[in-house]
Order: C-alpha cells, then sequence, then structure tokens
C-alpha cells in the first residue's frame, strides 16, 4: 500500500492473434498483446516498458512466456516469467515453472510446475555470488 506501485500493466491490446490461427515461432512484442488461437515458440515482451500478455480461455502456448504482465486463462506448455504481475484465471493451465513477483490464482487454475517468488530468484543469485567470492577467497588446504 506504501511501498512502491509496481509499473501499470499495458491496458490498450496493440495485437490479437485469433481463435483460428496458429503461430509456430516465436514472437517478441511490445505493448499488449491478446492470444486466442495457437503459438508453438516463445513468447518475449521486448524493451523495459511495461506490457501485457492476455490469453485468452481458447488460447494454447507451447514455449516459454517472459512479459511483466500476463493474465492467462488457457493453456501454457512451458515457463512463466512474469516480472511485475501474474493472474491465472479459472480455466488457466500451466505445466512448467512460475516466476512471478505479485500472483492473482483464481479457484479452478491449475500448475504442474513449481512456484517462483521473483525475490527469491535475486536473492538465491546474490547468495550463490557472494558464496562464489568467498570460495575464491579462501586458501586451499593442502595435506
Amino acid at each position: 500500500m506504501f511501498g512502491k506501485k509496481t509499473n501499470k500493466p499495458q491496458s490498450q491490446i496493440d495485437s490479437l492473434i485469433g481463435i483460428g490461427t496458429h503461430v509456430a515461432g516465436d514472437i517478441t512484442f511490445s505493448g499488449g498483446l491478446r492470444i486466442d488461437g495457437h503459438v508453438r515458440g516463445d513468447i518475449t515482451a521486448m524493451g523495459d516498458k511495461p506490457s501485457t500478455l492476455v490469453l485468452s480461455d481458447q488460447a494454447s502456448v507451447e514455449g516459454k512466456i517472459h512479459v511483466s504482465h500476463a493474465v492467462i486463462n488457457g493453456t501454457v506448455i512451458g515457463p512463466v516469467h512474469a516480472v511485475e504481475y501474474l493472474e491465472l484465471q479459472a480455466k488457466a493451465k500451466v505445466s512448467g515453472d512460475v516466476y512471478y513477483r505479485a500472483l492473482e490464482i483464481q479457484l479452478g487454475a491449475t500448475i504442474e510446475g513449481v512456484l517462483v517468488h521473483q525475490d527469491r530468484v535475486d536473492q538465491a543469485k546474490k547468495t550463490d555470488e557472494i558464496a562464489l567470492t568467498n570460495a575464491a577467497d579462501t586458501p586451499a588446504i593442502s595435506g
């Protein structure tokens, strides 16, 4: 409430992949992207500006997702990286690890994978870096 607010999600949808559309290949976008069809490939938001991915209940994605904000109500086979916010609606089915900073899960959504809070990932990287630094500074003991 009083802390730093997350970047506002993109409320405007700039691109649409319709119900009858099948995309084979990676997608890079900015702004807002709504998917009602099927994508086989990675979906990545470009740049540092807030981006929003919306997957309808009829959508399916086979690949990695990396965006700042995501609203998922379809099927995802692959990891989901939501840098700021992830909403899993009632018909969402995710088979893969989920990385998030803020998470909302509605009754009925399923996840087959590990939930990883982004702060823990950042902290684990720092802990690993400190351990490597300490290991490099410690003299080896020889017998």
